[in-house]
């Protein structure tokens, strides 16, 4: 274990952190030698301490949204390692499989980040969240054809429910200094949405006219049945009271947002001038992520 590199990399999503832990040469400057300290360094339970320091005073609550975003991070790690592994990518331009590679790369770094701040709590990851396979093996090109059937067409639906999950779950990070480690990832996943989007030759915001638009991903609402227990998340039901706009919504804060702009403007301009939440209930629902997740 890296220590000084975990540090590092916390430092780029929560600009506090070294603060938290009174700085890497106080922390150290107790621990007696050089080799000491490196022993000390490499042990969970040293890490965990830091880490239970550091972030003292957050919830369980905290733990359980970190373990939600581990939980979408691992199932886009797993699809694009699926994606790299298949003969859709080997055929593919230079330019388009250097593009996956780093999200691959990105996804990998979340799920990195993710587990050890949920191990700095005191906490387990959850493991073992892939992509269906049988799901997988019907995805016969890798960006051409019926979105149903391309690789990329369901990164794209991927990519935006992750941005509209981490938006959906913001609001219960407030307070603590996670809700930067997430606010930070959210604007990564959306930077590779609209990367997936270009490469299919789509707008790269969501717009009532892609080709995707009817998909579940882009309402809301619970339609197919949502298995919030699986993988031990602790998932609040779905609020049929407070439902996540649809990404075709014409208000914003009870504004209306095709009024005022002039003539030019059509009502799909304003719609996707805004991104959507969705609740975690409609991320797992067998019509949107949830059905795709499995061995």
């Amino acid at each position: 274990m890296d220590f000084f590199k975990i540090i590092d990399q916390l430092s780029e999503v929560d600009a506090d952190v070294l603060g938290r832990f009174d700085s890497r040469r106080a922390v150290f400057s107790s621990l007696g030698t050089a080799a000491k300290r490196s022993a000390m360094a490499a042990t969970p339970l040293f890490l965990g301490a830091l880490f239970q320091k550091a972030y003292a005073g957050t919830t369980a609550t905290a733990v359980e949204v970190l373990q939600y975003a581990l939980a979408l991070e691992l199932f886009e790690q797993d699809f694009y390692k699926k994606v790299q592994a298949s003969a859709q990518y080997t055929a593919a331009s230079a330019a388009d499989k250097g593009a996956i590679d780093q999200i691959k790369k990105h996804e990998d770094a979340h799920a990195v980040l993710l587990s050890t701040a949920i191990r700095g709590l005191g906490a387990t990851p959850i493991t073992g969240v892939t992509f269906k396979s049988a799901v997988f093996a019907t995805l016969t090109t890798f960006k051409t054809g019926p979105a149903a059937t391309s690789q990329l067409g369901i990164a794209q639906l991927l990519e935006d429910t992750g941005v509209r999950a981490y938006k959906g779950r913001a609001g219960e990070l407030l307070g603590t200094d996670l809700l930067t480690v997430a606010l930070q990832i959210h604007s990564v996943e959306a930077r590779h949405a609209a990367k997936i989007r270009i490469m299919r030759g789509q707008r790269a915001w969501v717009n009532p006219a892609d080709d995707l638009a009817a998909h579940p991903v882009y309402t809301n609402g619970v339609t197919a049945g949502s298995n919030p227990a699986q993988f031990g998340l602790v998932v609040p039901p779905y609020d049929a009271t407070k439902p996540s706009p649809r990404e075709d919504n014409t208000v914003q804060s009870n504004v209306p947002i095709t009024t005022g702009l002039g003539t030019t403007y059509t009502s799909a301009d304003a719609q996707a001038s805004f991104d959507e939440i969705l609740q975690v209930a409609e991320v797992l629902d067998n019509s949107r992520a949830g059905g795709l997740i499995g061995a």
